[in-house]
């Protein structure tokens, strides 16, 4: 008999690790308690130390790089709005270092001798960010600000003087910045002017600081890794995949050992190697010396971290058989490669599976499936072992948020249920998904945004067609952006479907812009459509306009504090949809945008088997 849906929500995570001093132990994020904490361990599999216990979720955790302690971030309720703390590992004593409870503040880093820190924050302004600089033994409005921002502005880390900063500026998911901040004097130097639209992202400063390193699209239609000289702004490229995006990069300052990621449909190829002097003396372009790649699972991998030698480095890997653990892989293991060698990584953590037999989760099928305009769409398709093949199988079509998102091979507690109960899942990557693209990316950019929909009616199309599943029971899911993606395809193709459930999803697009918060306008109406210039647009494809058009049953859940889709949206859907169709709205008074907490999550998720059941028997 399958176990029930408490059972899956209580499948744990150990992800986010940070390397301590000297290498003591690893602090990472574990969600044993219901909401992810701190915890440390020593060893690989050893028994792990559970260091702060809130009722809240902690966001990250960094370990100072001279003492016995860490930082980490939580907010209140989900309403984004974190706090900087200070944990000191000798009596466990918590400080409040930012005590400004109005304001988000998004960690950027301890300086190399562990005297300061910095963040920014939009304590000056609600809709923009700014840098500052706190010692550690300072409090609140002690910190020095350095530069105001007119932006979303985030911070790469200190140089390895500790005299700079490097900054981010996000104009887009698609369109950022990235500058060098002199902390002193406060200037601010622009490393990547561009025209149009270009990604720099997960910039990474290089050995004595001469370079930056980073991912950008800026002479192809993928993410390619390049360095920047900081004095002349000269950029070489170093690495190229003529198929696929290199989405993150990780240098170690000291020894110059360097780890990127490319995405493979979805899949993580990690890249362990050693930055080189230039192969000649034309090129700029230091060399990679690759070494073996790490003996690690097949998945989605990320969160590279160096220890303070350089010698290894923790990532967290994730895969739809297993929830997230964190590894150790060794970084200074020999370069050469022979035949079939693999560099040793370790499992350190042994994320729980709540008594849930590992070889029972169900990994998924990579697809991909013809849409209205002759392109082929991505999609990770999941049957349950009870699937009989006779057109009898009910679908979960589950839709990621964003856009500019990427469902991924991850591991999911929800899925392993739905597929352990009956129903396949079906996860496209539409477009407007990352990971494929800047022109794939772009495709559902403003008055193109329907066509991402069309590319759901086409997956349903594929799967009326599969001999697996029943045509009468296909059911639309999606959070945030893939809420507005379900209410989109229910309203615009409302013969399709069986079911739907909305998660904290956008119902009408100009009052999602009005009224979300203040820092997330701007970026959010460069993917969208702006009030001022798109307003009659943006009514037309907004679902709340046609909500008349529904025909299955809708579930609506959401979070009272969600700062990023006010929970009003919800409202409105919910009293407009419920003079025709059958409607349930659930909403969570100590959450924001997503259920994080595991009572409140047990309690939607058992509300939605409720639901389907009911409805998609």
């Amino acid at each position: 008999m399958p176990h029930d849906i408490e059972r899956y929500l209580n499948v744990r995570s150990a992800y986010g690790a940070s390397i301590g001093p000297e290498d003591e132990a690893l602090a990472f994020l574990m969600d044993t308690t219901g909401v992810p904490q701190v915890w440390t361990i020593d060893e690989p599999g050893g028994w792990p130390e559970q260091r702060t216990f809130f009722d809240e979720r902690v966001t990250f955790v960094s370990w100072s790089p001279t003492r016995r302690e860490f930082a980490f971030g939580m907010d209140e309720g989900g309403n984004e709005r974190a706090q900087l703390f200070r944990y000191d590992l000798a009596d466990g004593a918590i400080t409040n270092l930012t005590a400004d409870p109005e304001a988000k503040h998004r960690w950027g880093g301890w300086s190399h001798d562990g005297e300061r820190f910095a963040f920014t924050s939009n304590r000056r302004e609600a809709s923009v960010f700014d840098v500052y600089v706190q010692g550690r033994d300072e409090r609140g409005s002690a910190a020095d600000l350095i530069t105001e921002g007119d932006g979303w502005l985030t911070l790469g880390g200190w140089s390895p003087d500790d005299s700079r900063l490097i900054v981010s500026q996000a104009y887009s998911n698609f369109d950022q910045d990235v500058s060098v901040l002199d902390v002193e004097s406060g200037e601010l130097t622009l490393l990547t002017p561009h025209d149009g639209t270009v990604r720099f992202q997960s910039p990474e400063w290089g050995p004595d600081g001469e370079r930056v390193y980073l991912v950008s699209d800026r002479e192809s239609d993928t993410l390619d890794l390049w360095c920047v000289d900081v004095e002349t702004g000269e950029f070489a490229l170093v690495e190229r995949d003529p198929d696929w995006e290199i989405d993150g990069v990780a240098v170690d300052e000291e020894t110059g050992r360097i780890a990127y990621a490319t995405n493979v449909d979805g899949y993580t190829e990690l890249t362990v190697g050693h930055l080189r002097a230039p192969d000649s003396a034309e090129s700029a372009a230091p060399a990679i010396e690759e070494g073996p790649a790490p003996a690690l699972p097949r998945g989605v991998i990320g969160g590279v971290e160096f220890d303070s030698a350089g010698d290894r480095f923790a990532v967290t890997v994730t895969q739809r058989g297993d929830p997230a653990n964190v590894y150790v892989v060794e970084s200074d293991a020999v370069t050469a490669v022979d035949e079939g060698s693999e560099r040793p990584a370790e499992r350190w953590t042994r994320a729980a599976t709540a008594g849930i037999p590992r070889d029972t989760f169900v990994a998924p099928e990579l697809v991909h499936y013809p849409t209205f305009d002759g392109r082929e769409i991505p999609a990770f398709f999941s049957t349950p072992e009870s699937d009989t093949g006779t057109d009898e199988t009910p679908v979960i079509v589950d839709i990621h948020g964003g856009p500019e998102s990427q469902r991924r091979p991850s591991f999911s507690a929800v899925t392993q249920y739905f597929l352990a109960n009956g129903y396949a899942v079906f996860e496209p990557n539409v477009r407007g998904s990352a990971g494929y693209g800047k022109a794939y990316g772009h495709l559902d950019d403003v008055e193109n945004r329907m066509d991402s929909v069309k590319d759901i009616k086409a997956a349903v199309e594929w799967l009326e067609d599969h001999p697996a599943i029943d045509p009468d029971r296909i059911v639309a899911m999606g959070g945030s952006y893939g809420g507005f993606m379900v209410l989109a395809a229910m309203t615009e193709y409302p013969d399709l479907w069986a079911a739907g459930v909305d998660i904290v999803g956008i119902a009408n697009f100009v009052t999602f812009l009005e009224n979300t918060g203040e820092w997330r306008r701007e970026l959010r109406e460069a993917e969208y459509g702006s009030l001022d210039d798109d307003r009659a647009f943006l009514e037309s494809i907004s679902p709340l306009n046609t909500i008349e058009e529904i025909r299955a049953p809708l579930f609506v859940i959401h979070g009272a504090n969600d700062p990023r889709v006010p929970v009003s949206e919800a409202h409105q859907l919910v009293e407009a949809a419920s003079e025709h169709v059958p409607v349930r709205e659930r909403i969570f008074e100590d959450e924001g945008h997503g259920i994080a907490k595991l009572e409140n999550r047990i309690e939607a998720y058992s509300e939605v088997v409720e639901f389907l059941r009911e409805h998609v028997p």
